[in-house]
């Protein structure tokens, strides 16, 4: 028990330090010291707080899947999907809980709970996968956001 609360400081304290500082700055790359929790941790914090450059969209991107990348095509493409109906609620949220559903060697499941700008609840289901891209063989990346499920106003 005191493993996995030690582990969860140290990840917490990891995703504090990577957004300390401004997004102009170099954006997180993926790399194998990242678990999966980390990965959907830095995709959350990255959308709300995204600029109006959409540096935390393109934070999102870097740890899209590499296959889902060739479906949703170069960035321009994804930017103007997670702009659109399904996705915009994750743009500049209020708040978010992470909870792991399930997992096994090579894919984690989370319920991830939105607050929106406009005090709205959504409910996601984020997969992450292992996988590999020209920089980091075997890291975990997104590999599947669902639709969100409307929970209503929470006021």
């Amino acid at each position: 028990m005191k493993k996995i609360l030690l582990k969860a400081l140290l990840s917490q304290l990891l995703i504090i330090f990577l957004f300390t500082g401004s997004y102009s700055a170099e954006l997180i790359k993926p790399n194998k010291k990242l678990d999966p929790y980390d990965v959907v941790k830095i995709q959350l914090e990255a959308l709300k707080n995204n600029d109006q450059k959409d540096q935390g969209i393109r934070q999102t991107w870097l740890f899209a899947h590499p296959d889902n990348k060739k479906a949703t095509g170069p960035f321009a493409r994804f930017r103007i999907m997670i702009y659109g109906q399904q996705y915009k609620h994750l743009i500049n949220h209020s708040s978010h809980k992470i909870k792991l559903i399930t997992n096994s060697p090579n894919t984690y499941v989370y319920r991830i709970e939105i607050l929106s700008e406009n005090k709205k609840l959504f409910i996601y289901e984020w997969h992450v996968q292992k996988g590999s891209d020209d920089n980091c063989k075997n890291c975990w990346f997104t590999s599947a956001v669902s639709q969100p499920f409307d929970q209503g106003n929470t006021i």
